[in-house]
């Protein structure tokens, strides 16, 4: 498996990220959707990764700013026929060694308290992500889990 930094051109990941919007739309309150768009994945706060097995794409996740010493987690996803591969183990491993790189001293992320999110709120606290409160312009709700790793 190999990691490519991506410029979301290509029509494998447009289609993946396509189906992570359709999921969180499908698995989550309407005031509770932020999975972001191919639009604001684009924005220069935001680093994005793919993961391949030579042509085959197999995941994503991406890294964006909150501050120079604070980032977020956004849009981990696996494909239906990679999953139980170590795909989102290799991206969030690879996410915070980035975070590190850039002096980050925290990083943190939003998810769902439904069972849909189970497997990944699995994996984070698997790599020492803990419950926090809210962070950057989240709001508490009764939907969203907010998580932490101090680095």
């Amino acid at each position: 498996m190999q990691i490519k930094q991506d410029d979301l051109s290509g029509s494998q990941i447009q289609a993946l990220l396509r189906e992570h919007l359709a999921e969180a739309h499908k698995n989550s309150p309407p005031d509770s959707v932020y999975a972001l768009d191919l639009a604001a994945l684009r924005k220069p706060d935001i680093t994005f990764w793919t993961v391949w097995d030579e042509d085959a794409l197999l995941g994503c996740g991406a890294l964006k700013e909150l501050d120079k010493t604070h980032g977020e987690i956004k849009s981990m996803r696996t494909t239906a026929f990679a999953l139980k591969r170590g795909v989102g183990s290799l991206m969030l491993a690879h996410i915070i060694k980035q975070a590190s790189t850039r002096g980050y001293n925290r990083l943190s992320l939003e998810t769902g308290d439904n069972a849909a999110y189970g497997p990944a709120r699995a994996l984070y606290a698997k790599f020492g992500f803990e419950e926090c409160g809210p962070f950057s312009d989240y709001q508490d709700g009764d939907f969203s889990i907010f998580m932490t790793l101090k680095l």
